[in-house]
């Protein structure tokens, strides 16, 4: 099983932002929470809907889907759950990571007064194997407070996999923690077939800082159409967890040592993008997709080595972490892995790799071998000559 060419991280540099990450230096104790934010406030379920729906909060966990939706489908339900999802399998992802070692309150605050508002009686927190600072960190605010309900913290593997909605159920149900197919939404049918209300930490934060700020300040920061900020990861030697407000011109959040170079959006089940192309455009979820470059769950990668390169390596890192329990899995993405890696050795044709994903894609049991083939596909659109110079042997990185 080839090892990520990105590294987790446990201890990235966090910077202070306009919201989720301001006041940094006061301390995530639950004392120091209470001193900047205040009491949470209790709110009804048609009460916190509205205020959801007022500025148009959305998941931040890859899919930018709708969070009041996904409360009112829970809602209609009975005895529904309400998860915390810190798993981040995603190698290039430091957000929950770094909301988890300088904000765990705010996130906490976010599930705990939608849990209340839904009646759930039930709070699961999943923190990574491979980031126990995470868990460490999650452990110690859960004792600090008395919410009144029963929080349970599990421990998610080390795998890519691992962080995938039925995956995190799996696990809580005591199951292996992989993910399986499922014929219904888990707000619809998820733990133990009850509703489940899962996200990751930057959505239970926006939520916290959503119910304990207001709307007029959520809404003071990013444009009228989206409003709020967003965390990215800026992957490199140091990832660096940022947040910025959304509408913001990319020149003015990526680092001045990725000028001229490709850059990798949406992390290993992302695209990639010229740079010329990148900065040329603001932040924004809606802008980003509409490009066919999905900004995901804010994994940003600028590769020391070339795209084709680092491609290769990347899908060979995937093509071992998945369930292995489905064909496109088990068989298509270790194919797809030995084609690119011909491609990029100069030995063999871009034709094997088209053949392939186009094999794999949409019949898979989760996303993962979709997110790979996305990967692959923009690969082969944005770097013809790249993958051309490989063939010829003349690859300059």
């Amino acid at each position: 099983m080839s090892a990520s060419p990105v590294a987790a991280s446990d201890h990235p540099l966090v910077r202070s932002g306009p919201a989720l990450l301001e006041g940094l230096d006061g301390g995530r104790g639950l004392t120091a929470h209470r001193r900047q934010y205040g009491e949470l406030p209790r709110l009804g379920l048609d009460d916190l809907l509205a205020t959801l729906a007022r500025v148009r909060l959305r998941g931040r966990g890859g899919a930018a889907f709708p969070f009041e939706t996904k409360l009112r489908t829970a809602a209609a339900g009975r005895r529904p759950v309400v998860v915390v999802n810190l798993s981040e399998g995603e190698p290039a992802s430091a957000k929950d990571c770094g909301l988890a070692t300088t904000r765990p309150h705010l996130v906490l605050d976010g599930a705990v007064v939608t849990a209340r508002a839904l009646g759930a009686r039930e709070l699961h927190v999943v923190v990574p194997r491979d980031r126990p600072g995470v868990g460490a960190a999650m452990r110690v605010a859960v004792g600090e407070r008395d919410d009144r309900m029963r929080t349970v913290v599990h421990t998610a593997d080390s795998r890519f996999v691992a962080g995938q909605a039925r995956a995190v159920l799996e696990l809580m149900a005591g199951r292996p923690n992989l993910p399986v197919t499922a014929w219904s939404p888990e707000a619809v049918a998820g733990h133990r077939g009850r509703p489940t209300l899962l996200s990751n930490a930057e959505t239970w934060a926006q939520v916290g800082r959503l119910v304990l700020s207001g709307v007029r300040s959520y809404a003071a920061l990013g444009t009228a159409e989206e409003p709020g900020t967003t965390l990215l990861t800026l992957s490199g030697p140091e990832p660096t967890v940022v947040e910025v407000e959304l509408g913001t011109p990319w020149r003015d959040v990526l680092p001045a040592t990725w000028a001229d170079r490709p850059v990798l959006v949406g992390g290993f089940h992302g695209s990639w993008v010229r740079w010329e192309d990148l900065t040329a455009g603001r932040v924004s979820v809606d802008a980003m997709r509409a490009a066919g470059t999905p900004l995901g769950a804010g994994a940003l990668v600028c590769p020391a080595d070339c795209p084709v390169t680092f491609t290769a390596r990347v899908v060979d890192y995937l093509a071992g972490q998945s369930a292995r329990r489905c064909g496109p899995c088990l068989n298509g993405l270790p194919a797809l892995a030995t084609a690119l890696r011909a491609v990029s050795d100069g030995t063999g044709p871009t034709d094997r790799v088209e053949s392939l994903a186009a094999l794999v894609v949409g019949r898979g049991a989760c996303a993962h071998p979709d997110g790979t083939v996305r990967l692959v596909r923009s690969l082969l659109a944005t770097f013809p000559a790249e993958i051309a110079a490989h063939g010829a042997s003349r690859c300059a990185s």
